[in-house]
């Protein structure tokens, strides 16, 4: 009973992660979340390390948008909206421009067309042997005594029985801690996505709404990232654990400055603070980022070829 009740836990906490919780809560409530801009801070601290990862983000094309407009002769115009996985109603509250794709658009097209809290723990549910260990090895052996007290406290707040974390992967364990405390007990109280958000305004419209890949090729990705490069990633997630509403708030800057494409590379310097070497996010990148991206626009293509 307890294993299916950490399972069940696991699956809401995770769901904050992959799904960006959005809730219509006050201000206040929301102002409670906010915390401080590290990368402004790092401008002040480390003005090399600053003008690094600024140069590594300048350096990606189209850096500085999130709304594309795409058009074809003799077919209706596509838009592609870049969404963060955040509650904070300064990127839920869509732009102008925004709703006005919507208004001209057929089909909604998301990651995944059912971002459900149930979706998600279903999944878990059926997916173990990449969330769990089920060789006989724990997590508690693969981490010094002092990194898994730090694991187990923090799951501990979160509400899961502590005796069971040895028992998950790496990669879920990071994705639980990447949500702050703030922004899990909004998800707890009925949070919504953004592209929960968009998802309901198409559907309001009328719109046919389809994912461009499932909840089961997330967790998949997630899980084929090599394990030594899980534990990495841990450590430097272990190193800021107790800055998660400050990391949360960064990521709202970049998103609302356009500079987006600057989150990578401050994470890989926060890693490199927290004596994680850069090898440690090449799976990740390579699995979260270039082949799911290459699936979906084979999927979306079809759809960007109708307009």
């Amino acid at each position: 009973m307890r294993f299916r009740f950490a399972i069940a836990l696991v699956a809401l906490l995770v769901a904050g992660s992959l799904h960006a919780p959005v809730i219509a809560a006050g201000k206040d409530a929301a102002d409670k979340c906010r915390g401080i801009d590290m990368l402004a801070e790092t401008a002040a601290k480390d003005p090399q390390t600053y003008a690094r990862i600024m140069a590594e983000a300048a350096a990606i094309k189209n850096a500085g948008a999130i709304l594309w407009k795409i058009e074809k002769q003799g077919r209706p115009a596509s838009y592609l909206f870049g969404t963060v996985h955040l509650t904070d109603d300064r990127v839920t509250n869509l732009s102008p421009a925004v709703k006005a794709g919507l208004n001209d658009s057929k089909i909604v097209a998301l990651e995944v067309s059912d971002l459900s809290e149930n979706a998600t723990a279903s999944v878990i549910a059926q997916s173990a042997p990449m969330v769990m260990f089920t060789d006989g090895r724990r997590l508690d052996s693969l981490l010094s005594t002092t990194e898994y007290d730090a694991v187990k406290s923090i799951l501990g707040r979160s509400g899961m029985p502590v005796d069971l974390a040895a028992v998950f992967k790496p990669w879920i364990v990071s994705m639980i801690l990447s949500v702050s405390e703030c922004e899990r007990d909004k998800v707890q109280k009925g949070a919504r996505v953004l592209d929960m958000k968009i998802a309901e305004m198409g559907k309001a419209r009328g719109l046919e709404v389809v994912g461009l890949e499932t909840i089961p090729a997330q967790i998949e990705a997630l899980a084929a990232v090599p394990e030594q490069q899980q534990l990495d990633m841990l450590r430097a997630s272990l190193k800021f654990a107790d800055r998660t509403n400050d990391m949360m708030e960064t990521l709202v800057q970049l998103y609302l400055n356009r500079k987006i494409t600057a989150a990578m590379p401050f994470q890989i310097a926060l890693a490199r603070e927290a004596g994680v070497t850069d090898q440690a996010f090449v799976g990740f990148q390579e699995k979260l980022l270039v082949e799911r991206n290459v699936k979906m626009l084979d999927v979306a293509a079809p759809l960007l070829d109708q307009g």
